[in-house]
């Protein structure tokens, strides 16, 4: 017999979110396939091509990645070709990561990548921006509470 305190599956925010970031990185890891980017290699490049030249604590505060995350992914990058990495002439503590020529051009092809994701989605364009905020939201109150 199940107790109203038991613990529900269906009922559970977190699984809806989580099954439903599933599903979306695997839409995305068959879109980024034909860029070989991995999701979250394709975050740092969208991070770089809204603005170059930016350093990796910027980057990490952006995606809400540690750098014992992020230095992997860029290492990755740079034996790409998509992004070089160096210290910075203020401040040799930071180190500065831009994209390579073959960085620049790749935001081309990546271009149409939104678009199709939206398609995926199959959902009123309205509606999906007003899922984003409510999911901004919900981030912010979470972060602020840990």
């Amino acid at each position: 017999m199940e107790s109203k305190t038991t613990p529900l599956l269906d009922n559970q925010l977190c699984f809806a979110l989580y099954s439903t970031g599933l599903a979306m990185n695997k839409v995305y890891r068959k879109l980024l396939r034909k860029l070989d980017l991995t999701y979250p290699q394709y975050l740092v490049m969208l991070v770089l091509w809204e603005r170059d030249g930016v350093t990796v604590s910027d980057i990490g505060a952006r995606l809400f990645l540690d750098s014992a995350t992020l230095t992997p992914l860029l290492k990755r990058l740079e034996t790409a070709g998509l992004v070089a990495r160096a210290r910075s002439n203020l401040d040799e503590r930071q180190v500065v990561v831009s994209l390579t020529d073959a960085g620049r051009a790749m935001a081309r092809d990546a271009a149409a990548i939104q678009e199709q994701v939206l398609c995926a989605a199959a959902c009123p364009p309205d509606d999906l921006a007003a899922l984003k905020r409510q999911l901004e939201q919900l981030r912010g109150k979470l972060a602020a509470d840990s």
